[in-house]
């Protein structure tokens, strides 16, 4: 470990006692106070209203609009895409643009609510060290001095976002271990095959294809087109695993786990390319931290999400859906529905940037042709709230904490950053991907669930890991990404499929991360950020 690493520890700990966390509430759709034995818990379902969403299937007639508004953009979406773009375009100087959000507040899977205790995240949580090809990623840390500045080449970070010590663990055959990847009890042959993939990822994460391009980077557009390794995309990860001989128990959790972690479905239907791309894209190093560190911040990537927003505040415009867009020859009509005043309004835009989900490109814009879209999965994110929390638990707890046996993803400690000691009070963000059954079956088995429902799944998860646990609950609140993100499926990545997502329809280019097929935010900045160059060109 080095020097200055540690000395940040005994920095942290020094100015610790003197630190106080603030934050004010939350918000909730429905309470539902749950009884649970001698358990008092209140807690909500959250979520976008689904009402509203399958709106696109109605065809609304007789509309009278408010208002007709001529535009020179129109950006469709406020996830991470669309703020991007809006951010590009407000640091260019441009201003005749306005980003529309369905839902109250922007962010994507990147929102985050927050209570008395803390921020926390209801969907993406980190970011991996950025790599050589994240520039605009780099752009971005730097303006907003998360890199304080360079040392030999490399970043130094803010230390308060890279994650604390300890960063993971794994619960065990009984016990907790430090990191993920199991080792108490494994036998010989298990090590071996450990030191054969790692070696095999370390090599890969160096090499260059024959077109002198890194194998696997970050966003994917910068990868090698090397044909030998782009075939990969064609099996599964665990049909590349067998190929190996990898048969390791542990070693087939692990990377099944991973597979699970940043796609939400398993290594059995991943492509091996993607499985490959999670471990050996990940080479981005620091000045100040080791290369596994992540950074996190209490409300996720909401942290980056609120900059990014601060850009375009006054072009925000939320409660906004969009129900038609028509291309004509110089512009779009874009009818948009107001769910907070009930009104309609049309917008006459040059251009469109949209960065919704495709799966609402076809069904809001006229004559567009339906694209063979990736696999999404779904999932299940839950916040719970722990008051008094016993020291020996508290103090014990990574900023990750995952379970060998269950089939969630475990949970992570949304308060980990911050300086209070000790943590009697904890906000834990749960995080359970719907992947049994295909995507469709779990979303129509979610909607059937009720809150008990939720709320018996978790508890019996958590109580296997920590009995002591379930009297320091107070609410849980949970939240159902039913399209969660996409998922980079057996021959999509490379494929003819994935190259038709790019191409522009009439006025409207596309700009959202189901583009690169991997769900990450480096990704959903790339595409928004690059639509929002297109603009910039046409003037």
């Amino acid at each position: 470990m080095s020097s200055n690493i540690s000395s940040r520890r005994k920095f942290i700990k020094k100015i610790a006692l003197a630190s106080v966390l603030t934050a004010s509430s939350g918000y909730a759709l429905r309470k539902i106070t749950a009884q649970k034995k001698e358990l008092s818990i209140t807690g909500s379902i959250l979520g976008a209203n689904a009402k509203i969403g399958h709106k696109v299937n109605t065809e609304i007639k007789d509309i009278k609009f408010s208002a007709v508004e001529k535009i020179s953009t129109l950006i469709i979406g406020g996830g991470v895409a669309g703020l991007s773009a809006g951010w590009w375009l407000k640091k260019n100087n441009y201003k005749d643009f306005k980003i529309l959000e369905m839902n109250a507040e922007v962010g994507g899977n990147s929102f985050y609510s927050e209570n008395n205790i803390s921020k926390y995240p209801w969907g993406a949580h980190y970011l991996v060290m950025p790599t050589n090809e994240s520039i605009y990623l780099k752009i971005l840390l730097e303006e907003m001095r998360v890199i304080k500045g360079y040392k030999n080449s490399l970043p130094i970070y803010d230390e308060f976002s890279l994650c604390a010590d300890p960063q993971e663990r794994l619960f065990f055959q009984g016990e907790w271990q430090e990191g993920l990847l199991p080792y108490k009890g494994v036998s010989e042959l298990d090590k071996q095959q450990y030191k054969e993939f790692f070696t095999l990822i370390e090599r890969l994460k160096n090499q260059k294809g024959a077109d002198n391009k890194p194998l696997f980077a970050i966003p994917i557009d910068y990868s090698s087109q090397d044909n030998e390794y782009l075939n990969l995309d064609h099996i599964s990860m665990a049909e590349f695993m067998h190929q190996k001989g990898w048969n390791s128990k542990t070693l087939t959790w692990y990377i099944n786990y991973c597979c699970r972690d940043d796609f939400g479905m398993g290594y059995e239907k991943v492509s091996a390319w993607a499985g490959l791309h999670y471990f050996a894209a990940r080479n981005g190093r620091a000045a100040n931290a080791e290369a596994n560190t992540v950074l996190t911040w209490p409300e996720g990537n909401g942290f980056l999400v609120n900059y990014l927003k601060k850009y375009s505040t006054e072009s925000i415009v939320n409660n906004c859906f969009v129900t038609s867009i028509e291309n004509f020859k110089d512009f779009c009509n874009v009818n948009v529905f107001n769910t907070k005043d009930n009104t309609y309004i049309q917008y006459q835009a040059k251009q469109v940037i949209f960065c919704a989900p495709r799966f609402i490109a076809n069904k809001v814009i006229k004559n567009y042709e339906k694209m063979n879209l990736p696999e999404t999965s779904s999932w299940l994110i839950a916040n719970i709230t722990l008051q008094n929390v016993p020291a020996s638990l508290s103090t014990s707890m990574a900023w990750d904490n995952v379970s060998y046996y269950s089939n969630s993803l475990g949970y992570i400690v949304a308060n980990h950053q911050s300086l209070k000691i000790p943590k009697n009070d904890l906000v834990l963000t749960y995080y359970l991907p719907l992947d049994i059954l295909s995507a469709k079956e779990e979303r129509m088995l979610a909607l059937k669930r009720n809150y008990n429902d939720w709320l018996n799944i978790l508890l019996s998860d958590l109580n296997k890991m920590h009995s002591e646990i379930k009297n320091s609950i107070k609410n849980v609140d949970f939240w159902i990404w039913g399209h969660g993100m996409a998922a980079p499926g057996i021959g999509f990545l490379w494929s003819e499929k994935r190259k038709k997502l790019m191409e522009p329809f009439g006025n409207i280019d596309f700009a959202h991360s189901e583009m690169s097929g991997i769900s990450l935010f480096e990704e959903a900045q790339y595409r928004g950020i690059e639509a929002a160059k297109k603009v910039l060109l046409r003037g």
